[in-house]
């Protein structure tokens, strides 16, 4: 009898460039207030950092987030820090609902990027998320993703660039 997988398989020997999509369970909106939602991000922020990821987008939406980053000289670290990330954004959610034992978080998925177009195409769909959730009109406006900071931190023609690649055709599991 062969086995069947409960979660998409990871695989993290090498180090490069990544895309991560992580959902809540039952996709259940738990981050849907400034407070958790700020929490998230900055716990996203402070774990990548200190683990050694460098991040290029982000997006944070009430009940799923991507980003895309480079890892450490291995990705082996990805999923003992989304562990932390997920058990400490789920003991304050909980806290805040008096639910201390639910299953916040349901799983991640990985991909590597190793083709530029891929890549560029990804950024634009991390950086776009909340338009295509239709929580804001332009990117920049919407405080938990990485737009306004990538924006303003870039030269105009890689943002430029960045925006101009079509991410319809890219395969992401984003049915929240």
């Amino acid at each position: 009898m062969t086995p069947w997988p409960h979660a998409p398989p990871h695989m993290l020997k090498t180090g490069g460039i990544y895309m991560i999509t992580a959902g809540t369970h039952m996709k259940l909106h738990h981050f849907k207030d400034k407070e958790t939602l700020d929490f998230l991000q900055d716990s996203l922020l402070e774990l990548t950092n200190k683990l050694g990821w460098e991040l290029h987008a982000w997006a944070i939406l009430s009940n799923h987030y991507h980003f895309v980053g480079r890892s450490p000289e291995t990705a082996m670290n990805l999923k003992s820090m989304l562990a932390q990330l997920h058990q400490l954004t789920s003991s304050r959610v909980n806290l805040r609902d008096g639910t201390p034992n639910r299953k916040v978080w349901h799983n991640f998925r990985d991909t590597k990027l190793t083709i530029h177009t891929s890549y560029m195409a990804r950024l634009n769909y991390v950086h776009q998320n909340a338009v295509k959730h239709g929580l804001v009109s332009k990117a920049s406006l919407y405080p938990w993703c990485s737009a306004g900071k990538f924006e303003m931190s870039s030269n105009r023609s890689f943002v430029n660039s960045v925006y101009s690649f079509d991410y319809s055709k890219v395969k992401v599991y984003d049915e929240f």
